[in-house]
């Protein structure tokens, strides 16, 4: 990747300052020493950090995509042996979201990524994001919903027009009729704002159903957020 798309600076040095010494030092709060990733070092980022960094990447992907190029067999290279990625993103399987893009140009072994339709926790999705955070040391998890979602719509329709959906599809969508049902009354558009608030719902729910990410939430080591992507200005923007 080309020296504007990658991290600068501090945290660059950061980011590449690994090594035995600094696995001990960036021994994970609260976690079972079985669960820690025995190859190497976690990234030194603070959570903080990795937040402003997917920010910085989302503003580089708007304004300046020609400066996103990513030498990729060098990358593969660099992360064959071990991953150590400083950002974990729960987005929508939406063709049109593709986290590795959307925050600037990502390469690989940068973000560990969980997507499925609707952003959604399952099992699975949990299990995940637990290893990123517990196992990895990935210090940030967000949540990431997108403007004109599918999934969001179907359970907008299941709200207002009593819709239903063959298949998985409607067990699917389930998690997001109770966002879609608080916010139907609202001004604005009905499923940008049923997206909005199912995002921050399930990343309000991730520490309750977790006692690792909890334990990572209250020791520092860990920011979750909830954000929202707009298909049609490339825009990221965090959720309160």
């Amino acid at each position: 990747m080309c020296e504007n798309c990658v991290l600068t600076g501090m945290q660059r040095r950061h980011f590449l300052a690994l090594g035995a010494a600094g696995l001990a030092a960036l021994t994970l709060a609260n976690v079972p020493a079985p669960l820690r990733a025995a190859e190497g070092a976690p990234t030194s980022l603070s959570p903080d950090d990795a937040l402003a960094a997917l920010k910085a990447g989302n503003h580089r992907f708007v304004h300046e995509p020609h400066l996103c190029v990513i030498d990729l067999a060098e990358q593969r290279g660099t992360v064959s042996a071990h991953q150590a990625p400083w950002a974990t993103i729960i987005s929508c399987a939406d063709s049109r979201v593709p986290p590795e893009l959307i925050f600037g140009g990502r390469g690989v072994g940068e973000l560990f990524v969980a997507r499925n339709a609707g952003n959604l926790v399952d099992t699975a999705t949990l299990g995940t994001v637990e290893y990123g955070a517990a196992v990895l040391g990935s210090p940030v998890i967000m949540v990431l919903a997108h403007t004109a979602c599918g999934a969001v719509k179907a359970a907008c329709d299941v709200v207002k027009k009593n819709a239903t959906y063959p298949g998985a599809i409607g067990p699917m969508i389930e998690p997001i009729v109770p966002a879609a049902l608080a916010v139907k009354d609202l001004p604005g558009d009905f499923i940008n704002n049923a997206a909005k608030e199912s995002a921050k719902r399930t990343a309000a729910r991730l520490a309750k159903a977790s006692s690792l990410i909890s334990g990572l939430v209250d020791g520092g080591k860990l920011k979750i957020a909830a954000a929202i992507y707009d298909l049609e200005t490339g825009v990221v923007s965090t959720l309160a």
